[in-house]
């Protein structure tokens, strides 16, 4: 494996990103012994051993420039010219076939197995059996050392593989502009996630996928629309998921030759790729398990705390969903919500165990089997078992801090209210909310202004779903308040919101600490709680043009929500800071969708 090192000369070309290229993952680890020697494995079929499946990816036809992210083009030293370059492009949409001897002439896909909530499943394997879950259409063409880091590219929509149980291994565009934008925009927001590099869309190829129709209120997609494929390239330092931990760990659960030694070897590699800096190479592989466990319930609880902080909903957080270096990977079912409700689930198949405020409790689950894949390794080192049990049932302490942390963040507090945000919670569903201009709108309130026995909800009601029209939508349960009795609790809590950022103010005087002015908590606040969010009904638009060809609305989407905490102009903020449309609620496909893409 190539040691890390900063890469310093700008890359113009194919020929310059060849110097930089390391394929670690097939160079070490071990390839399905029934692969074909050339990559032509398109068919679904099972694979029971190995790390990974050798397969070319199926280019698309004529592919055309949409998108390139400028901000990471950079931090990877890449030239943007490249992105419309036509090797550059040939590349990232599908085609290994002429690309110079550095580059490897097949792409990889990858294994794993499944857990819904913690619970194991083999039924969706088309062979009952669970040797055919993995990476039906996303195939993995480079891996290089670029920018001081190691960084894997996929191409998500990339052909059919063994692993595509009889699908036809395509992306749409509609699920590609989704991804492409969703990815850099999570990446602004400060949450952990893996990149978008590109997005190219076929001038001739279209394949049919359910989705709904103009106006539709069905929950479920009402009709085949053909719509064009596309390929968006996304980038992490691994694409190792819990998933494929559990795969080598049923196998060596069930004594599969070679299994134990190649659930070793995946955990070792997963340590190289993604923990280099926090675990130490000399530890034993009980000691190296353990520091990889406690590593990655930090960075998971951190993500998932981030997710809620922001009004991410992740879906469909199974565990094959759940990538091992702990940030976001595979935006399908995705949504920002709008009007708070902890319920929240914007995927028709995804059920309330993946809802918005549910999924501490998912990733919990995930971390469960992600600790049972483990423990193989520990099977003759009872003492290192113990401790693992350990750092698994710590893991609901830990959630809950770093749940507490981020909302007193949110709240401009430097410790937890839990019944200040009890309060809150129940104000927010009550009236309702939009989430994200809510916390905007409490992080400009001035602190000096509160201090009358009725404080100012003015700038607050901005954010509430209860003006003309608004109370004909469904949004929650409706209670026998009027809107006299809700102002007046609104206006109670806000005063107690004063109080408690004015009682700790108080506590660090007389603890010797300066005391944060009034203009230090709201920047504080504005930091962590964007202005801007990408709402599916600001999406929709978006891809609907690109289908016609035109792109603007994606390159105007993408400016804008790369500045999530930024002010910007006000026309900008009249367009895209705002609620949800009435006629958006109960829409298919922007209010709720499926998972097909």
């Amino acid at each position: 494996m190539k040691s890390i090192s900063k890469t310093t000369a700008t890359i113009n070309s194919l020929d310059d990103l060849a110097n930089a290229l390391d394929y670690s993952l097939m160079d070490t680890l071990t390839p399905d012994p029934d692969a074909t020697t050339d990559g032509a494995d398109h068919n679904p079929r099972q694979v029971f051993s190995g790390h990974y499946v050798p397969v070319t990816p199926t280019p698309i036809g004529q592919p055309e420039y949409i998108a390139h992210s400028g901000a990471f083009f950079r931090e990877l030293g890449l030239s943007d010219k490249l992105a419309q370059d036509e090797n550059f492009t040939r590349l990232f949409s599908g085609d290994l076939s002429r690309l110079s001897p550095s580059f490897r002439k097949t792409g990889w896909a990858t294994g794993y197995a499944l857990s819904i909530y913690g619970t194991e499943y083999n039924q969706q394997c088309p062979f009952q059996t669970g040797n055919g879950y993995g990476d039906g259409r996303a195939v993995s063409v480079v891996e290089a050392v670029l920018g001081n880091q190691r960084w894997e590219m996929q191409l998500k929509g990339g052909g059919r593989t063994p692993y595509c149980r009889g699908g036809d291994g395509r992306a749409v565009l509609r699920s590609s502009v989704r991804e492409f934008l969703a990815q850099e925009h999570m990446h602004a927001l400060g949450v952990p996630t893996s990149r978008s590099l590109t997005l190219y869309v076929s001038k001739t190829d279209a394949v049919k996928r359910p989705w709904y129709s103009d106006g539709s209120r069905s929950m479920d997609p009402d009709r085949m629309v053909a719509e064009p494929v596309a390929i968006t390239t996304r980038v992490a330092p691994s694409f190792i998921r819990v998933g494929q931990l559990e795969l080598f760990a049923r196998r060596a659960r069930k004594q599969q030759p070679h299994a134990l030694a190649e659930l070793e070897q995946l955990v070792r590699h997963l340590i190289q790729r993604e923990y280099p800096g926090e675990i130490p190479e000399n530890l034993s592989l009980a000691d190296s398990v353990l520091e990889l466990a406690k590593a990655f319930c930090g960075r998971l609880t951190k993500l998932v705390a981030n997710w809620v902080r922001v009004g991410y909903c992740q879906g469909n957080f199974n565990s094959d969903n759940c990538a091992a270096g702990g940030f976001t990977l595979d935006y399908g079912p995705f949504g920002f919500i709008d009007a708070f409700n902890p319920h929240y689930q914007p995927w028709t198949g995804g059920g309330q165990h993946f809802a918005f405020m549910n999924q501490p409790v998912a990733a919990g689950k995930n971390f469960g089997s992600f600790c049972s894949a483990l423990q193989p390794l520990l099977a003759d080192e009872p003492e290192a078992l113990r401790q693992l049990h350990e750092i698994e049932r710590d893991f609901d302490n830990a959630m809950q801090a770093e749940m507490e942390a981020m909302w007193a963040a949110k709240l401009g507090l430097t410790t937890f209210d839990a019944e200040l945000f009890r309060q809150l919670e129940m104000l927010m569903m009550l009236t309702p909310v939009d989430y994200t201009r809510f916390f905007r709108a409490l992080s400009e309130q001035s602190l000096s202004e509160l201090s009358t026995e009725q404080p100012d909800i003015s700038a607050l009601k901005a954010s509430f779903y209860n003006g003309e029209g608004y109370e004909a939508v469904a949004l929650h349960p409706r209670y026998d308040l009027d809107h006299a009795e809700m102002d007046r609790r609104w206006a109670l809590w806000l005063s107690q919101w004063r109080q408690a950022i004015m009682r700790e103010a108080v506590i660090a005087d007389e603890g010797g600490e300066t005391a944060r002015s009034e203009a230090e908590v709201q920047a504080q606040m504005k930091g962590v709680n964007p202005k801007y969010t990408l709402r599916e009904w600001l999406l929709a638009p978006a891809y609907q043009a690109a289908a016609e060809g035109d792109y603007h609305q994606i390159h105007e989407l993408q400016a804008v929500m790369n500045q999530p905490y930024e002010e910007q102009s006000e026309a900008i903020a009249e367009r895209f800071c705002r609620q949800k449309p009435i006629e958006a609620f109960g829409a298919g496909g922007v209010s709720h969708l499926s998972c097909s893409s």
